[in-house]
């Protein structure tokens, strides 16, 4: 079992690359997409057998979020367990900027 983690990797990495992901420079585990309009953007990390995604736009139909989402969902059994409250304790909190 301890090398769950490193076998889903192995699998997801080159698909996050396929995809059109570039990962970061300072942390493997981290991939950036950027979309079509300029703030378009995702963030995916993946730590062990999870996977967080970071949008800076939003989630509506057609949109680079939706498709990426899609797009993992068509290739893996994934889970959509909402907005993130807390990442590798570290508490999340997000504001509206309305």
């Amino acid at each position: 079992m301890a090398q769950a983690g490193r076998r889903w990797q192995g699998t997801l990495f080159p698909w996050l690359l396929e995809y059109g992901f570039t990962p970061c420079s300072s942390d493997p585990c981290v991939f950036t997409l950027r979309g079509k309009q300029p703030e378009e953007r995702l963030i995916v990390g993946c730590y062990v057998d999870d996977l967080f995604v970071l949008m800076h736009h939003d989630d509506a139909p057609g949109s680079l979020y939706a498709a990426f989402t899609d797009a993992l969902a068509t290739r893996w059994n994934v889970e959509d367990e909402g907005p993130v409250s807390d990442l590798l304790n570290v508490e999340i909190r997000r504001h509206d900027r309305h």
